[in-house]
């Protein structure tokens, strides 16, 4: 599927077609794709959803040393806990390559590609999309809780993303790989919500 809904979208999908690996551009697609099924089941903004979709992994084939080297300039001061988990750098200077490299300025979207790896408290439905959408696009195969949650995630947006961040942190916890602690805030946000009867249905 090659058209996109605007001029600006396909922009962004032609050059992410040339920067990307064949295999992490299918992956881009499939996010892009799955974000706006989700936008449109949960009335949020379909082509905010579409570009932050394919927006999300841009910074994602930048070696570490190239994105440590990016932070000073994105005005990014790193955590220790990032320090240390270099797979989530792509996450953090994901929104100042799509502003600089792919002309992106929109908040909403610069938050959702910078929030769709750990999660966090207080995340906005957009936020919540992308972060799902990442997880359960259907070129993902690893995941043994993928039968469950890909229906659970236009059913109650909420209830799978507290099924996937508890998952991910019990993965986590059984190889003694400490978890970004925004990840471990986003289940205890996602679990208060269900006691208080707050969730995304």
């Amino acid at each position: 599927m090659k058209k996109m809904t605007n001029n600006n979208t396909e922009k962004i999908r032609q050059k992410l077609e040339k920067n990307l690996s064949p295999s992490r551009y299918q992956h881009t697609l499939g996010v892009a794709y799955t974000s706006a099924c989700l936008a449109m089941r949960y009335r949020a903004d379909q082509e905010k959803a579409l570009t932050a979709g394919l927006l999300h992994d841009c910074a994602k084939e930048y070696k570490e040393k190239e994105l440590l080297k990016m932070a000073p300039d994105a005005g990014v001061v790193l955590t220790e806990a990032e320090l240390n988990a270099p797979q989530v750098l792509h996450a953090v200077l994901g929104p100042w390559v799509a502003a600089k490299k792919y002309g992106v300025k929109d908040p909403d979207i610069l938050s959702a590609i910078r929030w769709h790896t750990t999660g966090k408290e207080d995340m906005t439905l957009l936020e919540q999309i992308v972060f799902t959408a990442d997880y359960m696009e259907p070129n993902r195969d690893k995941a043994p809780d993928l039968p469950e949650v890909r229906p659970l995630a236009f059913r109650d947006l909420d209830s799978c993303m507290r099924m996937i961040t508890e998952h991910t942190l019990e993965y986590l916890d059984a190889r003694g790989i400490e978890a970004d602690p925004n990840t471990r805030n986003c289940y205890e946000w996602l679990k208060n919500k269900k006691e208080s009867g707050n969730d995304h249905k």
